[in-house]
């Protein structure tokens, strides 16, 4: 129904993005890992899910994570949720070279990803991993290459935190693993940014 809306940032969470469009305020489920600026213009490409109790926009800051989104949901066992966690666990590259491997450690180490559900996403998706990585731009780059370096702050931890209990984890299991990403981030003089530590968080 919706292949994009483009408009200005009204409102940003890890999880969430509000889009005004011409006056109307558009809400959006977004990966964790999503690059959607705090406030200014933004064109968001969509995925809607209809259901009888709710319509469910999804929103991606490129095309091809949504078609990426999308082919995760032709996946026996795979609802919007649970694509959406592990886009927000993996980056689309990180998502491609699992599926291409065979790194079924890499899969199940996402929130709500068992080892069944892993196996089957590489089961269906195995034999489209190369048009997948071509679709992404070819190259797999290294984990977190795209995001910008950010300094460590409480702010950067406790949205991070936020966001791990929104895909599942106990504010105790989410505050240990933000813990962990923060002093790890900081041992090697890494990224420390909200995605970045999420991913991390998730990464263990």
């Amino acid at each position: 129904m919706y292949e994009y809306l483009e408009g200005e940032v009204a409102g940003r969470t890890p999880a969430r993005l509000v889009l005004d469009v011409s006056g109307i305020g558009y809400e959006l489920s977004v990966p964790l890992s999503s690059t959607f600026p705090e406030r200014g213009r933004a064109r968001v490409w969509t995925h809607l899910v209809v259901r009888e109790d709710a319509h469910t926009l999804y929103g991606f800051p490129e095309r091809s994570t949504r078609d990426l989104f999308r082919v995760l949901l032709g996946v026996r066992g795979v609802g919007p949720v649970a694509a959406l966690g592990i886009l927000s666990g993996l980056s689309p590259e990180d998502l491609v070279h699992a599926v291409a491997t065979e790194d079924l450690k890499a899969l199940t180490r996402v929130k709500g990803i068992g080892k069944k559900t892993g196996e089957q996403i590489l089961l269906d998706l195995r034999d489209k991993a190369p048009r997948l990585a071509s679709e992404l731009g070819g190259a797999r780059g290294a984990p977190g290459s795209k995001t910008p370096v950010a300094s460590a702050n409480d702010a950067h931890a406790e949205d991070a935190v936020s966001a791990l209990v929104s895909i599942g984890y106990s504010d105790k299991e989410a505050r240990k693993a933000v813990d962990g990403a923060v002093e790890r981030a900081l041992a090697t003089n890494g990224a420390r940014d909200v995605a970045t530590l999420v991913r991390a968080a998730i990464a263990g």
